[in-house]
């Protein structure tokens, strides 16, 4: 598989318990996954990734980091086994997070896998002018997903047809022909989509996602494809407030810078999202700053830090790098991953 190569020079490093605290003030963090239920879910994230999911419900998200009010993750093993991120910020703060800023007190990204084996619903996430208008709670969040894998029979919608306005909108909706009223996105295995706050957007079809966003969970919902939800009743709809914050200029292909490393992804001000592909028995370094979120999505790795203390990373896998710490992501036998920086 091709890739970044470097030697891998020195000793072999020890599989030390990647969350002690004897060696490094903090260490690589592993958080157990939060499964979430969806109407619009499946089963692979089972059938791909190897995660644990409640028999017979369909299964949409992999929470893999979150520091979002109510659904903090926590450490999976080790010394801290059971600690939140918000947890170690009081006492962590500057090892966590480095140059990076909290938003709002949190975290500043959501990690999360996506199963689209339906169809999201056409939905809408604030900018900081229609939150202001929303109200306290509100809180906007740009987000990029990353196409693991797309069925022959996918769909992405990024924004409205070209010619359609509110006015344009308000009447497909009325008048039950919002598909045509929206610009379909072609996308493939690969991929990278950014969706800026204010962007209409919906998927469907069989897609498995890599989502990253800002540490909010509001979520304006235009339509739902007038289906019911889990539990048996239409999901509420946000129709008012959802007009009022789509930006109808941001539609397709929205523009964005590439990351700094010249590799394919998304830079935006909150985030950077990239693909990483290490060579079999290649080695890639990771420089300490800010936080990084590594995950693997093809193949396998491991992150190796100055420690010498190694998180293994299967396909589905995902750890947390603090700031303070660096390393290098290698692989015996080559894999792609997923690099976030904050």
């Amino acid at each position: 598989m091709p890739g970044e190569v470097l030697p891998r020079g020195g000793p072999e490093p020890q599989r030390e318990d990647p969350h002690s605290m004897n060696a490094n003030p903090l260490p690589p963090l592993v958080f157990a996954p939060m499964v979430k239920p969806r109407v619009w879910g499946g089963r692979a994230l089972e059938r791909r990734f190897g995660k644990t999911l409640p028999a017979d419900v369909a299964c949409g998200e992999s929470w893999e980091i979150s520091d979002l009010p109510g659904e903090e993750s926590r450490i999976a093993t080790g010394s801290l086994a059971g600690r939140s991120l918000q947890d170690l910020i009081p006492d962590h703060g500057e090892e966590l997070l480095g140059e990076a800023p909290l938003l709002g007190g949190r975290f500043p990204v959501i990690f999360k896998l996506l199963d689209v084996a339906g169809a999201l619903s056409l939905q809408v996430h604030p900018d900081a002018a229609a939150c202001r208008e929303l109200g306290a709670d509100a809180r906007p969040k740009d987000e990029a997903w990353y196409i693991i894998d797309a069925a022959p029979s996918a769909r992405l919608y990024c924004g409205t047809a070209p010619g359609v306005d509110e006015r344009a909108l308000r009447a497909a909706l009325a008048e039950g022909r919002v598909e045509e009223a929206l610009l379909p996105l072609p996308v493939r295995a690969g991929d990278f989509v950014f969706l800026p706050a204010g962007t209409l957007h919906a998927a469907a079809g069989g897609l498995l996602l890599a989502e990253v966003q800002q540490v909010s969970d509001t979520t304006l919902r235009l339509f739902d494809w007038n289906r019911a939800g889990l539990d048996g009743t239409p999901r509420p709809l946000h129709v008012e407030p959802a007009l009022r914050a789509i930006r109808f200029e941001q539609r397709g292909r929205i523009p964005h810078a590439p990351p700094p490393s010249g590799r394919p992804g998304v830079r935006c001000p909150s985030f950077t999202f990239e693909r990483v592909s290490v060579a079999a028995g290649g080695a890639v370094p990771l420089e300490a700053g800010r936080p990084r979120i590594l995950c693997a999505v093809e193949g396998a790795g491991e992150f190796c830090d100055t420690a010498r203390r190694s998180v293994p990373l299967p396909a589905g896998a995902t750890c947390l790098v603090p700031a303070c710490d660096a390393g290098h992501l290698t692989s015996d036998t080559g894999g792609v991953f997923l690099l976030v920086r904050v």
